[in-house]
């Protein structure tokens, strides 16, 4: 089924290549931008809109008549407070349009395998300059566990390395613990993660909840 797929965050690493993953699909993308000028990191076929994820009007705006809405937003080292200001307003818009949304989150939050529940951020090779983020991805989670009835949103969590590499389709899902290999490490490329959102969104199994993913 095509699909209208609105993505905030479309220029970043993760949001470009959500929307290509979307496109090479054949769904229909609508990137959203800060500034009114065409990105060079959106693949051919994207339109492209300005609007603000914080601002819950505009994006209300922005889904209606779209079947997804992505936040795969990041904020720039030192603004990571903007992080759940921009989870409540894509969460608000998205609910007043009646338009499921899907937030690209964190790792943090997952528990290390094996430590009766430790929190990623708080194991002791947690590194103190990703705690900022870390903490506004906490915040970000929380947020949306308390949201309303209205919102329909699943929270995506990356393993705990994400980076460029090769789509090979292949992927393990976890839910609230970290998907780690038989060595121990936990990883994906952008190019895969992309692949499992998609895949989510075309087959939905997680309703306001949070999964998350890794080889």
């Amino acid at each position: 089924m095509r699909m209208r797929v609105t993505v905030f965050g479309a220029t970043g690493q993760i949001g470009s290549r959500i929307a290509a993953e979307a496109r090479a699909r054949g769904h229909e993308v609508t990137a959203v931008v800060r500034t009114p000028r065409r990105p060079g990191a959106l693949p051919p076929g994207v339109s492209v809109r300005t609007g603000d994820a914080a601002d819950a009007a505009a994006v209300a705006a922005l889904g209606a008549g779209q079947d997804l809405i992505v936040g795969a937003t990041r904020p720039a080292p030192g603004a990571e407070d903007q992080l759940p200001a921009m989870a409540r307003g894509l969460l608000a818009g998205a609910a007043a349009s009646g338009v499921r949304l899907m937030l690209v989150g964190g790792s943090a939050t997952l528990t290390l395998p094996g430590s009766g529940g430790v929190a990623v951020m708080d194991g002791p090779d947690f590194p103190a300059e990703w705690l900022p983020i870390a903490r506004a991805c906490a915040v970000q989670l929380a947020v949306c566990r308390a949201a309303g009835p209205d919102a329909d949103w699943t929270y995506a969590s990356p393993p705990h390395l994400i980076l460029p590499g090769e789509r090979t389709g292949r992927y393990r899902l976890g839910a609230d613990e970290l998907v780690v290999d038989d060595a121990g490490e936990s990883s994906i490329s952008m190019e895969d993660f992309a692949v499992a959102l998609l895949d989510e969104a075309e087959q939905p199994k997680h309703h306001r909840t949070r999964f998350t993913v890794g080889y």
